[in-house]
């Protein structure tokens, strides 16, 4: 005989409130008090509910389906990165569904997922930054079914591909080196997100090693906006980096129109590595400098490990690191060297004059 699954109502039964409460409670309404909701999401834990709102629709359904829990698609990277998922899927007979959330942390996570799994997807990619015992939570909300975090540590101990957040750092930090900066300030991005705390991380550690510090440290939202207010303002309080390292290609994109507004040329006055090598950065002027990161292999490896988890259930537990790289356009080059002033130059050729007197 099957067992009797759980509902809307048993779980207002068990948290004792009404069954309009817990709908509100999964929708997500603003008029619930935080007490009421932890209440309702304890009962919901406890009874293993899972909010099922299309179940008679997918009850018969043929092949496999993968959720896709991802951060706003607004924003170039997370869009090109379910593009590429899409595409690998629909290669091997998969179809997507796409749960998107505009917030960070846990809860807007966990409120994502659980409408992928009110859908009965087959396996779960996780495209949200999230901290290790976070990632670690939602694992235990799915259960048995295979989940793959695209957006956390090297470190967690779940199954992840992620690109090489040390190895980006470095490339970029070696860059201006070479070319011979050493005045150079950082752009990071929100510090609630994995991939952004480790490149800012990466570059501070390189930077030490060095025995060098940066010469400012801004922090955006990752829009191009972000980027062209925080170089506005550190322009505007004075400060003349030589270059700027930025964490992602859109906020480049504001700091270019920052440093043109202030009278200065990138790279003559300013240069700018980039992050990401999304689509556009090869059209900026000039065109960007940055770390490419490949969102089709993101994609291509992601699908392929999860749908091999679908597959084995029981396959062990693997980080996967995607290699990055450097893609050298318009916007770095060598810092100039100041001009010397009329008197100094006299003062150096005057001492000139001495030095060759002496070896007369």
């Amino acid at each position: 005989m099957k067992a009797k699954s759980t509902t809307l109502y048993d779980v207002a039964q068990y948290a004792g409130v009404s069954y309009q409460t817990v709908s509100r409670v999964i929708n997500q309404a603003e008029n619930v008090s935080e007490k009421t909701r932890q209440k309702v999401e304890l009962a919901m834990t406890a009874l293993n509910y899972v909010p099922n709102r299309v179940a008679q629709q997918l009850a018969g359904k043929m092949g496999y389906t993968i959720g896709l829990a991802t951060s706003n698609l607004s924003l170039h990277a997370p869009s090109q990165i379910a593009a590429a998922i899409k595409s690998r899927a629909g290669e091997k007979g998969f179809n997507v569904v796409i749960s998107m959330t505009e917030q960070s942390g846990a809860a807007a996570a966990k409120a994502a997922i659980n409408n992928l799994l009110a859908q009965r997807v087959d396996g779960l990619i996780v495209n949200i930054p999230l901290q290790d015992e976070e990632a670690q939570n939602l694992v235990a909300l799915c259960q048995a079914l295979p989940v793959l975090f695209l957006d956390v540590s090297p470190q967690l101990a779940a199954n992840s591909v992620i690109f090489d957040p040390a190895e980006g750092a470095r490339l970029g930090v070696a860059h201006l080196l070479a070319l011979g900066h050493r005045d150079i300030a950082l752009l990071a991005g929100p510090q609630d997100s994995v991939s952004a705390r480790l490149r800012f991380e990466g570059w501070q550690q390189t930077l030490a090693q060095h025995q060098l510090r940066p010469t400012a440290v801004m922090e955006g939202d990752w829009s191009a906006m972000s980027g062209y207010q925080q170089v506005t303002r550190l322009l505007n309080e004075g400060a003349h980096p030589s270059a700027i390292l930025v964490a992602n290609d859109q906020m480049a994109l504001g700091a270019l129109r920052a440093i043109a507004e202030a009278g200065l040329k990138v790279p003559q006055d300013i240069s700018i590595i980039g992050y990401d090598d999304t689509a556009d950065s090869a059209c900026f002027i000039p065109p960007l400098t940055t770390i490419k990161q490949d969102f089709k292999a993101l994609g291509k490896n992601s699908v392929e490990r999860l749908v091999e988890l679908i597959g084995q259930p029981d396959a062990p537990v693997r980080s996967e690191l995607l290699p990055v790289s450097l893609v050298t356009r318009k916007t770095t080059a060598s810092p100039q060297q100041e001009a010397l002033s009329p008197q100094a130059l006299a003062d150096a050729l005057m001492q000139l004059a001495r030095q060759a007197a002496r070896l007369r």
